[in-house]
């Protein structure tokens, strides 16, 4: 099955099927697929432990092609671009259209939040990981990010300045990646009620500052959990205990 979307994506089918729903990996700002859950030894795990683990690289990420407009690259759209992604990928092996896991990590788990919606009834158990309480990218001079990225100037606000940095790394891809925040920034992250059927399992780093406050969305989730693993923002997924904690809210 070819996906529309055009996003790309690693499939990984265990030698010996557990029989539990595939398993949908999203990972965060300004990585890919391979970065955050193929070199982390994530999805070799579940993969070990008999699941089929598709890793999409999201739109103007890795090898993706980057969204037209910032229209296609607000969360919500994503999220379904991620589903079809994940359809396509499964297509051979007649799951799609089925129910499935899905671990998503800083941006990653908060597309992960819109997928309930994007796929009702589909999404089973969910991680969110390094999920931020609050949307950094409304605080962002969107103007100024994209002057940055197209001739170099340098936005004068520290936190636009840090995330023009982190875009302009992509050399080719900046100009897509910008397109990406801008439509993130558009449909900003608010928490509120879980769309999905089963109450997702936050995880935190205890050194992550960037998810202080994450209690107040905790809260409102009826059912939720909170685990708090070591480490940093950047520091989490490299650490064997969120691997395990995944591998255990995933195999409940």
């Amino acid at each position: 099955m070819q996906d529309p979307t055009g996003l790309a994506a690693r499939t990984f089918v265990p030698d010996r099927p557990s029989g539990a729903p595939p398993v949908l990996l999203v990972h965060s700002f300004g990585s890919d697929g391979e970065s955050d859950w193929v070199a982390t030894g994530v999805a070799g795990a579940l993969k070990d432990a008999g699941r089929t683990v598709v890793v999409p690289d999201l739109p103007g990420h890795g090898a993706s092609p980057a969204p037209r407009t910032a229209a296609e690259a607000g969360a919500p759209e994503i999220a379904k671009s991620l589903v079809a992604a994940l359809d396509a990928a499964l297509g051979d092996a007649g799951a799609a259209g089925g129910e499935f896991d899905v671990v998503g990590y800083s941006l990653g788990a908060r597309i992960a939040w819109e997928l309930p919606a994007a796929a009702p009834g589909r999404v089973r158990r969910t991680v969110l990981g390094g999920l931020n309480p609050g949307e950094p990218f409304e605080a962002l001079d969107i103007e100024a990010l994209h002057r940055a990225v197209a001739d170099g100037a340098e936005p004068g606000d520290p936190f636009t300045a840090m995330i023009a940095g982190m875009v302009r790394s992509q050399g080719e891809g900046a100009a897509g990646l910008a397109t990406c925040v801008e439509g993130l920034r558009a449909t900003p992250f608010a928490g509120g009620e879980w769309s999905g059927t089963v109450p997702p399992l936050f995880v935190v780093g205890a050194d992550d500052v960037m998810t202080k406050g994450i209690e107040r969305i905790v809260e409102v989730v009826d059912g939720a959990r909170l685990e708090t693993v070591s480490g940093g923002h950047f520091e989490v997924l490299g650490g064997g205990l969120f691997q395990r904690t995944v591998l255990t809210a995933l195999e409940q």
